[in-house]
């Protein structure tokens, strides 16, 4: 798996963490126990930092950077999907970034905040608690549709996923 210093700044991966062999870290990213990062995600922690909590997982796809002024935060039990872009935002605890969706700059996602499929926030936005962010451009409601149940469930499958692949996964092509 690919995992670069960048100069001084060098990733801090929580030795339960899983990092899939096909991922890219590089700078300073710092992955918590039980955290999961699944093929071809860019972590690039060059400009500020990238912190991603206990549990938290980001899916196949992602690319997450950061800036001198926003770092890059993902709370405990959360979850980014499949091809998100998030960039310089703050994530809180049990929250969903569904898949295809764009966070930027100063955005704030509050502890069991969502965004949905392709959903894109502009920068500075914001999702309290109990709200979901819809659409381009990204319009905030009362999420009635996800419960924090249901993400629980995703964070719960991705720990377990991770361990399998931590214990199962084998390359099988002649580069393996």
């Amino acid at each position: 798996m690919p995992i670069y210093a960048l100069g001084d700044l060098e990733p801090t991966i929580h030795p339960d963490a899983y990092v899939h062999p096909d991922a890219t870290v590089i700078g300073d990213v710092r992955i918590g126990a039980h955290a999961s990062v699944w093929p071809q995600t860019v972590l690039r922690g060059d400009h500020g930092y990238i912190e991603l909590g206990e549990r938290s997982n980001v899916q196949d796809g992602c690319v997450l950077h950061c800036t001198e002024r926003h770092p890059t935060i993902l709370g405990p039990s959360s979850a980014i999907g499949h091809a998100v872009h998030v960039e310089g935002a703050t994530i809180g605890t049990g929250c969903l970034i569904a898949s295809g969706s764009v966070v930027l700059n100063g955005s704030v996602i509050e502890d069991g905040g969502m965004v949905g499929a392709g959903a894109v926030l502009s920068y500075g936005s914001h999702v309290k608690t109990g709200e979901i962010a819809l659409g381009v451009p990204g319009k905030v409601r009362e999420n009635t549709s996800f419960s924090a149940e249901n993400i629980a469930l995703v964070v719960d499958s991705y720990v377990k996923r991770a361990q399998r692949f931590k214990a199962e996964l084998r390359r099988l092509d002649p580069l393996g």
